[in-house]
């Protein structure tokens, strides 16, 4: 067996700065006010001029003044230095009173006051104890909290698309930004066949972390019937009859559905009381809106609504939007509103799906001074139904 020895290293010497803490004289969450000494030079001038009151005036005892410059070295000062000052102003009150005072009362005088000094040092002490632990425990249970926000902003956004879908002729751009880390936005955009692409964009009313719940549910449902019937109609009545067990009267999500058919250059859509989607006609350059035709899901167990169709063209752009975008006020309390987001359509309606939503969200953003006051989802799709037929001739 053989054995390594290691050189000796050098003893590391002791730092002098390691005990530097120690003669720090202010407590570690009050040392960053301002000169650490500071403190300490107030409190024992504050100490010296009752010592010197209580000399000058020999007819009363001043010794219960001595309270309120123990009181503030009891907030500032560490916990060494706050019971040694007791200790001082005891000496001073006894060596610099000018009262002729029997021996017995007067060692029963500072006994007593270095006990009820010594009390109100350790109450005020024990008082700022108990707040710093209040403050950490605040503190750990805040980015306990923060922790558990990002983490389901991560489960959230798994439900979100990723990658482009592959369907020719189509050109999807798609984002979603939480107003408080989680939101209740949700949009997705499924492969139907080779040539038709299902649209899906939800908010669920409310904000924060009880809307993030329901927009999940929502999602995990749209998951479950994507393997389904793609019956639009039968999609939204049984996504109802769900959201409705697991939401309250006040809980409820505008949904606005759709399938795109690229060979027939169709759009068949239902809008379950969502903001209406602006479909961009190149030919005519005019927008049309996608109205709602039923009320919210969830309000009610049944759902009776109508299928929309309109055709659509080479170059024609379909925006889907949440109210997140329409109403982010300025600080006049002014909203965005349709004029704005129909202006900003009309104006970049020649550009790339990604580049639209860029430049809508954009504007939006600076409308408002990038403070959104509730969850932002865009979603454009743009037609190359002609350029895709060029290419494939």
């Amino acid at each position: 067996m053989s054995s390594t020895t290691r050189p000796l290293m050098p003893t590391k010497l002791p730092d002098l700065r390691d005990g530097a803490p120690l003669l720090a004289p202010l407590r570690k969450d009050v040392a960053s006010i301002g000169p650490p000494w500071l403190p300490l030079a107030l409190v024992l001038a504050a100490i010296a001029a009752v010592a010197y009151a209580d000399h000058v005036v020999p007819s009363i005892s001043l010794v219960y003044l001595y309270i309120f410059p123990l009181g503030a070295g009891a907030i500032l000062l560490r916990k060494e230095l706050s019971y040694s000052l007791v200790v001082f102003c005891i000496l001073f009150h006894d060596y610099y009173s000018p009262r002729p005072i029997h021996p017995d009362l007067r060692i029963f005088g500072n006994l007593s006051a270095l006990l009820c000094f010594s009390l109100v040092v350790y109450v005020i002490r024990r008082y700022i104890r108990q707040r710093e632990l209040l403050a950490r425990t605040i503190q750990q249970q805040r980015d306990d909290l923060l922790q558990d926000v990002e983490l389901a902003a991560q489960v959230q956004r798994m439900f979100l698309p990723t990658g482009k879908p592959a369907i020719a002729g189509l050109e999807i751009a798609g984002m979603m930004q939480p107003a408080r880390g989680v939101g209740g936005d949700y949009y997705n955009y499924v492969p139907v066949d080779a040539h038709t692409m299902q649209i899906v964009i939800a908010d669920v009313s409310g904000k924060g972390v009880p809307a993030a719940l329901l927009m999940s549910a929502t999602a995990a449902a749209m998951r479950l019937e994507s393997s389904q019937d793609r019956n639009m109609l039968e999609q939204v009545e049984r996504l109802n009859a769900g959201i409705h067990l697991v939401s309250d009267a006040e809980r409820y999500v505008t949904l606005l559905i759709a399938e795109i058919d690229t060979r027939k250059r169709t759009i068949h859509y239902v809008n379950c009381g969502h903001n209406p989607a602006l479909l961009f006609r190149a030919k005519t350059g005019t927008l049309t809106r996608m109205d709602s035709s039923c009320p919210p899901i969830g309000l009610s167990p049944e759902e009776i609504c109508e299928l929309a169709s309109a055709d659509i063209a080479g170059g024609d752009v379909l925006v889907f939007y949440t109210d997140g975008v329409t109403e982010a006020e300025n600080p006049l309390g002014e909203e965005f509103g349709m004029e704005r987001l129909s202006a900003e359509v009309l104006r970049g309606s020649s550009l790339s799906a990604e580049d639209l939503m860029t430049n809508i969200y954009n504007a939006a953003a600076e409308f408002c001074g990038d403070h959104f006051n509730d969850d932002v989802t865009l979603l454009v799709v743009k037609c190359n139904f002609d350029r895709f037929s060029t290419v494939s001739s």
